[in-house]
């Protein structure tokens, strides 16, 4: 396939809907199609029913200076091919048709985050080409706006060669270097009643009362975390702690029915170093001190771990150089760099476009960022694909 620029590759990505709700696979076919080639290492990574795939592209480097030791010589970009739903009445334009106005593109994806992935794939086309002294990678992953899913999948299941130590993951960060995140954790609580008419309520048990409860339960957790300060809370001044959100209630099925069932859906956007499991418990204490012998059911639907580097690495600080930012930024929101980091990989955030339009109707990117960013990522790759020495990998 020839070579599209950066804009009309875009385009294409755009084009597809690949709405989380959907299989990715025909993105990740063009996508896979447009960067195969000689010497080129193309792996699906499938999902466990087979619907859906992560892709990681490589190249052979049979040349490459061989380096031993914890740290993995080259760079790795990364991003997510899936979308958030486009079922917003306000959009202006055919959300998957990229459209120009006033210097910028609009279309689902655009911003979050198709194009960095045309960067992406465009810079991996050109180095493919060049002479290389470590690898250039890119792991494009499925089903984050959902929970990070596929990240999580790979992470745990990946049994091919390591990838480099240093991900750049795209996400839109304004072209701001961005080196900690929270995670967010999402949990259900399943409560079971018996139904009946609400005439002989007697003869039926309340699912939603219990659940009332529990959210009383939940809002005295939500206050003790609101008033605790974990290690690193200081690089969020804004909300140095484990924001809890009762965020979704459901249950009974009609007025004149005693209902039996009711589910509470629950984030935690938890800092770095906190642990999963013992917020699960936390959780768990909470509810059950609120609602004492009542049974119900605590399931974890989704786990993006936080990420943070405690040191800038040299990656972050070649893009801080690049930018001319003083200090590297933190944000609230998570991404698949979390579950990258549980293997060892040192993690930057950095893409073009703004988190604040992104899962919006007339989401867009900067003409001049999208640009910006592809000069940037061609240095970055220049001084760590290209012309790496060993002196640039500190461990």
């Amino acid at each position: 396939m020839s070579t599209l620029s950066d804009r009309a590759l875009l385009e294409r990505l755009v084009a597809f809907d690949s709405t989380s709700r959907n299989s990715n696979r025909p993105i990740a076919e063009f996508v896979c199609d447009y960067l195969d080639g000689p010497n080129i290492d193309i792996a699906l990574h499938e999902s466990e029913d087979g619907e859906k795939v992560n892709v990681v592209v490589g190249t052979r480097d049979r040349n490459a200076t061989d380096r031993s030791g914890d740290d993995i010589p080259g760079l790795v970009l990364s991003g997510h091919l899936d979308v958030v739903p486009a079922d917003e009445p306000g959009w202006k334009s055919d959300p998957f048709h990229l459209t120009e106005r006033d210097g910028d593109l609009y279309g689902r994806g655009a911003c979050d985050m198709k194009g960095f992935v045309a960067l992406a794939m465009n810079a991996f086309r050109r180095v493919a080409k060049q002479s290389r002294d470590a690898p250039l990678m890119l792991l494009f992953t499925r089903d984050e706006e959902v929970g990070t899913i596929g990240a999580q999948h790979w992470a745990q299941t990946w049994t091919g060669a390591p990838l480099p130590t240093d991900v750049v993951v795209g996400e839109p960060t304004a072209l701001q270097v961005v080196t900690m995140h929270k995670g967010f954790l999402q949990l259900r609580l399943d409560f079971s009643g018996v139904s009946a008419h609400s005439g002989y309520p007697h003869l039926g048990k309340s699912a939603i009362e219990p659940a009332a409860a529990a959210v009383t339960g939940l809002t005295t957790l939500r206050k003790a975390l609101d008033a605790e300060r974990p290690p690193y809370s200081e690089h969020f001044p804004d909300v140095p702690f484990a924001a809890l959100n009762t965020g979704r209630i459901s249950g009974g099925g009609a007025i004149n029915i005693v209902p039996d069932r009711c589910s509470i859906e629950v984030g935690i956007r938890m800092l770095p170093t906190m642990s999963a499991a013992i917020m699960v418990e936390r959780v768990r204490a909470a509810v059950t001190t609120a609602v004492g012998d009542t049974p119900f059911a605590l399931e974890v639907l989704s786990d993006s771990p936080p990420m943070w580097l405690d040191a800038p690495s040299g990656v972050a600080q070649d893009l801080l150089s690049a930018v001319s930012q003083e200090t590297p930024a933190t944000v609230s929101y998570a991404t698949d760099a979390g579950w990258f980091q549980t293997l060892g990989h040192r993690c930057v955030i950095f893409g073009p476009g703004s988190i604040e339009v992104a899962h919006k109707p007339n989401e867009h990117l900067p003409i001049g960022q999208f640009e910006q960013a592809r000069s940037i990522l061609d240095t970055l790759i220049e001084h760590r694909v290209l012309t790496t020495s060993t002196t640039d990998h500190p461990r």
